[in-house]
């Protein structure tokens, strides 16, 4: 547990973590006049990523990613821009802008950054008061931010946007729809954006709409659902229909910020969230498909936590930033240590992976083999690519349709799980 380790109070905190393990958050810093800023957590204390305060002015709805060649890039609303969208990524030595900065065509909200697993390229999904506060999705095409289809696709405004990808690369965004005030999801067909299921599947008026993939692939949503008290629930498109995902409404309490994620080690949905049913504490609950169970104790922060933001390190470990209220609304970052009991885990394999950087093949290399030696190979979104079971000390892996980018080996046994990486060329 890392309380209080940001200079001042912080805005719109975001948590992801590096190829390497490493966790970053990036807030709106208090310490800054609220510009942006990102800190990372080297093994040993938080440090900032560059320069404190590294955009033109206060900025707000933060929202951080890796590209893949491991890059943090972080899009905000850029006040120092008009209030447009900036993305920004940090080069190794300064904050740089990516594209132009404030290059969306009004004032926005709700800034979600995410990269294609496909093309690698960086998404960002919008409200756009410059287009009549509806929903519109950019990507950086190597030059210029280019509009994704039409601007401004929703029916009406388009607030708590939320983006995501299928892992064929279609872009798929959640958001709450205007006057109906219900959850909608669009997903863009390579040509116009079009409703996932029905519009306004929600039974009444949502807020904070969160996506996420589960491991069949199918898009969920979570939001605090306005109909079942304001509190938690969890929608699934079937293929047809948007049906719950266990019991709708299933947090104690209202719940506010929620943030939904696949555990790409477990295959399980978890879902972060102030919970205002244990007073405005931070709640992590995940479905183990039947229910939704907590994850350690309900409302496990010391004070109320305010954006609630939730990734999972190499290890498979839920870890949750938020701004502190106990802490002086400091950044906090907490993780719960007990997902694999009685497990020993390793960020330092014993296992090789060669060559690395590899192009067509890849061979993984361990010095002993149990009938429980599996290993399963995911993107930097966590997205699970290939699983097998290991039958002898080397297994040789054709890797040539893999996009190029920055890969993650999750070796398990009896005994250990041990994480590796390597780099597709």
């Amino acid at each position: 547990m890392w309380e209080g380790f940001s200079a001042g109070s912080v805005l719109h905190t975001c948590l992801a973590f590096s190829p390497s393990g490493e966790p970053y958050v990036g807030f709106s810093d208090g310490s800054c006049s609220h510009k942006t800023s990102v800190m990372k957590f080297d093994g040993t204390n938080w440090v900032y990523i560059g320069t404190a305060g590294f955009s033109a002015g206060f900025a707000l709805y933060t929202s951080l990613a890796f590209s893949p060649s491991g890059e943090p890039y972080l899009a905000f609303e850029d006040s120092g821009n008009s209030g447009n969208a900036t993305v920004m990524k940090f080069d190794g030595t300064n904050w740089v802008y990516v594209g132009n900065g404030g290059f969306s065509l009004g004032q926005v909200q709700w800034t979600n950054i995410a990269f294609c697993p496909t093309d690698g390229l960086p998404y960002v999904a919008f409200e756009d008061f410059g287009d009549s506060a509806k929903a519109v999705v950019m990507k950086f095409d190597g030059t210029n931010w280019v509009t994704i289809g039409n601007g401004g696709f929703s029916g009406d405004t388009a607030q708590c946007t939320s983006l995501g990808f299928s892992p064929s690369g279609q872009p798929y965004v959640a958001y709450v729809d205007g006057l109906a005030g219900r959850a909608t999801v669009k997903k863009f067909n390579g040509t116009n954006w079009v409703n996932v299921g029905n519009a306004d599947f929600s039974a009444g008026w949502v807020d904070y709409t969160s996506l996420a993939f589960d491991s069949n692939n199918q898009p969920n949503v979570a939001y605090s659902d306005i109909g079942n008290s304001g509190k938690v629930t969890v929608m699934e498109f079937n293929g047809t229909n948007w049906v719950n995902v266990g019991t709708a409404g299933f947090s104690a309490g209202i719940a506010d910020w929620t943030s939904l994620i696949l555990n790409p080690n477990n295959g399980q949905l978890y879902v972060a969230y102030t919970d205002y049913g244990n007073s405005g504490k931070a709640t992590v609950m995940r479905f183990d498909g039947t229910n939704w169970v907590n994850v350690g104790v309900a409302g496990f922060s010391t004070g109320e936590a305010d954006f609630t933001s939730i990734a999972f390190n190499l290890n498979g470990n839920p870890h949750v930033c938020f701004m502190d209220e106990a802490n002086s609304q400091k950044a906090t970052l907490m993780k719960f240590d007990s997902v694999h009991v009685g497990i020993k885990e390793s960020l330092t394999p014993k296992f090789s992976i060669y060559p690395n950087p590899a192009v067509n093949n890849i061979t993984i290399e361990i010095s002993r083999v149990t009938e429980e030696s599996n290993f399963t190979i995911q993107n930097i979104e966590g997205q699970q690519l290939i699983t097998r079971q290991i039958t002898e000390p080397k297994t040789q892996l054709d890797i040539s349709t893999l996009p190029s980018g920055v890969y993650f080996v999750r070796l398990t046994n009896d005994k250990t799980v041990e994480v590796g990486k390597f780099i597709k060329q």
